[in-house]
């Protein structure tokens, strides 16, 4: 068994917590896929959607371990690739 990740006070140490050897706490088993979000934010859209879509979202997004409107994000940014319309 893995050992916990501690927590940290400071960048500073946590900065000099993963300057050395992290395999007494992280392995192939329990690492988890995590996406950057480089693009500005500049458009507001105001949406809305029936109770039961936004509670199913809101699962979905916490199973993935990201904030809702980022998951609702997300998902519009994959659609539109799968579609072929650059966004």
């Amino acid at each position: 068994m893995k050992k916990r990740l501690p927590k940290f006070k400071s960048d500073k140490a946590l900065t000099e917590f993963v300057e050395r050897d992290l395999s007494d706490y992280i392995d192939r088993d329990n690492l988890s896929r995590v996406t950057f979000e480089f693009a500005p934010k500049s458009k507001v859209v105001n949406l809305r959607i029936s109770e039961g879509l936004l509670s199913a979202v809101k699962a979905l997004s916490k199973r993935r371990g990201m904030p809702y409107q980022r998951f609702i994000r997300e998902t519009l940014e994959q659609s539109v690739k799968r579609n072929g319309t650059k966004g």
